[in-house]
């Protein structure tokens, strides 16, 4: 059974002026689908087969680069997708998750500084996160395509800081990228859904 590309949930043009059509277009099109082929022509003969793409990212993992990679994006991006709305971002984090940001990172305002940051320094393409680990929050950063699940983790949130999901609207200033979507894009919903789906 073959993996398929995610439809956005969105119009193109619903991000902008924060993201815009053409980076989408380019990030889901182009690079999401390159992920999902990839995956698909790799999986055969690879032991993998009929595998949960999470079952799949968490079995590759240091065993198999190449379907690690594609499968990791895949999973990556299928929740990078939902993680943003037209009118997100800001404060309005369901109180679930906010108690545990309270709790466990200090506050919001903190824990925004942290997650800007963590983007921000991540040297290279990568991903920063607010992941679920041994009942706390923690805040994290990954290079390429790992997550918080190979490292016994679960994502929350997570900000993609590949330059192809910046450079088109802001050329070199990833700072500003990782402002503008966080305060911005975030749609805490989907961290509420996913914090619903973490491993008990």
């Amino acid at each position: 059974m073959a993996f398929e590309l995610m439809t956005l949930p969105y119009s193109y043009d619903a991000l902008e002026p924060y993201m815009s059509a053409e980076t989408l277009h380019y990030h889901h099109d182009k690079h999401h689908q390159a992920y999902v082929d990839m995956l698909n022509k790799l999986l055969p003969g690879s032991g993998f087969e009929g595998k949960s793409l999470e079952e799949i990212v968490k079995a590759s993992y240091g065993k198999n680069q190449g379907v690690f990679n594609n499968a990791a994006q895949d999973f990556n991006h299928n929740q990078f997708w939902p993680w943003m709305k037209k009118g997100g971002g800001g404060k309005k984090v369901p109180g679930s998750v906010l108690a545990l940001i309270d709790r466990d990172l200090g506050g919001f305002d903190k824990f925004r500084e942290a997650f800007i940051e963590a983007g921000k320094t991540q040297f290279g393409s990568g991903w920063c996160w607010l992941a679920l680990k041994d009942g706390k929050l923690e805040v994290t950063k990954t290079p390429n395509g790992e997550n918080p699940l190979v490292h016994g983790g679960w994502p929350l949130l997570g900000c993609d800081v590949w330059e192809h999901s910046y450079y088109i609207d802001y050329r070199n200033l990833r700072p500003k990228y990782l402002e503008a979507w966080f305060d911005n894009l975030i749609n805490w919903d989907h961290v509420e859904e996913m914090f619903a789906l973490a491993p008990q």
